[in-house]
């Protein structure tokens, strides 16, 4: 199952999802309604002529009609209402991202620039995954408060995703066993699993508040106090029917939350099987994965979460934060040992107590010393020597997706960079200095003094100072490592304040255009910076609503741009075009090669806006053009790799690093 297949099976999810919550309501609707006419005629309440107290009918349940339009009617709109803003309120609370949800739990956000040990550790974990998937760095939160072994993955997008961890996650694990913990939080950022948690969390949330309203009556009337006479005798009446509509609210909201929270462990515990398998892809250490599960099991504490949202976010987490109920009906997770023999089918059912402060302490001193793993010595990656082939259908199985090689290939590159560069990327005003070098000329001395003048113009002296003491390792910085290390400034470049941010991005637009033209990798840097910052301020303004048909210009924008890249005349321009158009031959309108003037970056950055909100199978078959279109004349140049994983990563489909 490729990347957008599993983003495809995410919306199924999300469509049956919907179903069953339909069906829920549907089913409270109904609960509702005929408790609501039974009780009516149980109790005949009806208002006297004299002063409206309230009197029973004496003859109870002999009135009862089991058709009432108006009744159904009224509590039809009521319950959806009810339901509906309770959703939609939920929604509203996380729509955020991933740091509001980080946030409900009580998560500190890890600084970038942390020199904490075991924080170390985590973050060069999570840089090294991020450079191997292609992902901007998700930003990285601990519950300081929770020691039992635990994490989960948030967001709404890859552009505004969280990786939070428990403190007994930090403290209990070694570097392997963290690794494969986080690698399958990366599964989850890219199969689509983040969106689906929340809108289940919405969901359910709508569901339960009947039944909180309920508890909300029954406990008001809890302060009330009886009196006697015939006044009071009403009152009271009213208070026993009050009473009566608290108890069966309860009922309903608790009736339908059982199934809701049957909904929501459905629909997690079949991704968790996954998740687990594409940890073990990813790493090529089942021994990772599977030794954090054994410490769950054979940990005092397991993988419980106190914090009072542990239950309603129970399945955003790695294992199992609350204790099921109904039998394990409620479990998110599936029981530990079926996952343990999933990965490893001799398991023998014994569990592995986590070792004390001390017995970990060398082990992670050199860990963190020397990142994800015991580094070799630093060497640059290995430059391509020629242009190499590329498989179209390789690069679209690549990705969203993660290999042993990839990882190497992440790490070799991570312990590469030089080691001021990976600590500018962990800190805002130098990352963003970062950025700014990064688009320095590095073979014009007068244009690269003329952008330095515009840095000190519109981001001050600091920054440019900042951008001139890193001047000599960013010259000396290899093609192939200059997109990675830019995606591992977003978590930095999002703690500036706004006005920063905004001078920033307006500094970029005017180094850009510094020498009045705009290369492959300054076109690259831009977009892609810009899409995940503005992504990751408004991840719920993402939308996938575009058919093929409406974008078809765009996408023969796109394959113009790729085609003419490195066509030697027109000719050969026309038959990389052809090469690319043929996968849309028949099932979409017909694409034509167009003119010299059209195939211009800026063009280009208005058709990837509109394309990057087309529905994936629209974004699976560019790709796949695009690669078969650059890669007509038996070869791909780095420059041209480069655009490939920046257009890629503009459209949201994360390419990972070729292996070397």
């Amino acid at each position: 199952m490729d990347f957008f297949e599993a983003q495809a099976l995410a919306k199924q999810r999300t469509t049956r999802l919907v179903a069953l919550f339909a069906l829920a309501v549907l089913g409270t609707i109904s609960a509702g309604y005929f408790a609501f006419i039974t009780l009516t005629a149980a109790f005949g309440v009806r208002a006297t002529a004299n002063g409206g107290g309230l009197e029973r009918d004496v003859e109870g349940l002999a009135h009862l009609r089991l058709w009432q339009p108006g009744a159904l009617i009224a509590f039809t709109l009521l319950t959806l209402v009810v339901v509906g803003l309770s959703a939609l309120g939920k929604w509203l609370q996380l729509r955020a991202g991933g740091r509001a949800i980080a946030a409900l739990v009580g998560a500190r956000e890890l600084p970038p620039h942390s020199t904490v040990l075991r924080e170390r550790q985590l973050l060069n974990i999570v840089e090294e995954m991020s450079i191997a998937s292609g992902l901007p760095m998700p930003a990285v939160f601990v519950l300081d408060a929770e020691t039992g072994i635990n994490a989960f993955a948030a967001g709404l997008t890859t552009s505004d995703a969280v990786v939070t961890v428990t403190r007994g996650t930090l403290e209990k694990l070694t570097r392997d066993e963290l690794q494969g913990v986080v690698a399958h939080e990366f599964s989850h950022i890219l199969n689509g699993d983040m969106r689906l948690n929340v809108r289940l969390t919405a969901i359910i949330h709508g569901i339960l508040v009947v039944g909180l309203i309920g508890r909300g009556i029954l406990g008001g009337l809890s302060h009330v106090r009886g009196g006697s006479g015939d006044r009071d005798k009403n009152g009271a009446g009213l208070i026993v029917v009050i009473f009566a509509v608290g108890l069966v609210m309860l009922a309903l909201g608790y009736v339908g939350y059982f199934f809701g929270r049957l909904i929501q462990a459905a629909v997690s515990r079949q991704r968790e099987f996954l998740a687990d398998a594409a940890a073990v892809q990813f790493t090529r250490n089942p021994a990772g994965i599977s030794g954090a599960l054994k410490k769950i099991g054979g940990y005092a504490l397991g993988s419980q979460v106190q914090a009072p949202q542990a239950a309603a976010l129970g399945h955003f987490f790695f294992a199992q934060g609350f204790r099921s109920s109904f039998g394990g009906l409620w479990a998110t997770h599936p029981p530990l040992d079926v996952r343990l023999r999933a990965i490893d089918p001799s398991f023998d059912g014994h569990y592995s107590e986590p070792p004390v402060e001390a017995e970990l302490q060398p082990t992670l001193a050199r860990a963190a010393a020397s990142g994800l793993r015991p580094a070799p010595a630093r060497t640059a990656p290995e430059r391509p020597t020629a242009a190499r082939a590329l498989s179209p259908q390789t690069l679209i199985a690549a990705i969203g997706t993660l290999t042993p090689a990839h990882t190497e290939r992440a790490h070799v590159l991570a312990q590469s960079l030089p080691d001021e560069l990976r600590a500018a990327a962990r800190t805002p005003p130098a990352a963003a200095a970062l950025v700014c070098g990064l688009l320095l000329s590095s073979d014009n001395a007068t244009l690269r003094a003329r952008q330095l003048d515009l840095i000190r113009r519109f981001s001050g002296e600091v920054c440019a100072g900042t951008v001139k003491s890193l001047g000599a390792s960013l010259l000396a910085l290899p093609q192939e490592a200059r997109l990675p290390l830019l995606l591992l400034t977003p978590p930095s470049l999002r703690q500036l304040p706004p006005a920063e941010l905004s001078r920033l991005l307006e500094t970029l637009d005017e180094l850009v255009h510094a020498d009045q033209q705009v290369n492959l990798f300054e076109f690259a840097l831009q977009k892609v910076l810009g899409h995940h910052l503005a992504l990751a301020a408004n991840p719920s303004g993402q939308r996938e609503s575009f058919s093929p048909a409406d974008v078809s210009a765009e996408m023969g924008v796109v394959l113009t741009f790729a085609a003419r890249l490195s066509a030697a005349d027109e000719p050969a321009a026309q038959a990389a075009f052809n090469a690319g158009a043929a996968i849309f031959s028949g099932l979409y309108p017909v694409l034509t090669l167009q003119s010299q003037e059209t195939a211009t970056l800026a063009n280009l950055d208005c058709a990837l806006d509109r394309l990057a909100q087309a529905h994936g199978p629209v974004k699976k078959r560019l790709l796949t053009a695009l690669a078969l279109t650059v890669s007509h004349d038996g070869q791909v140049d780095p420059a041209e790799t480069d655009l490939l994983r920046a257009l890629a990563s503009a459209l949201d489909c994360p390419m990972p690093l070729a292996s070397a």
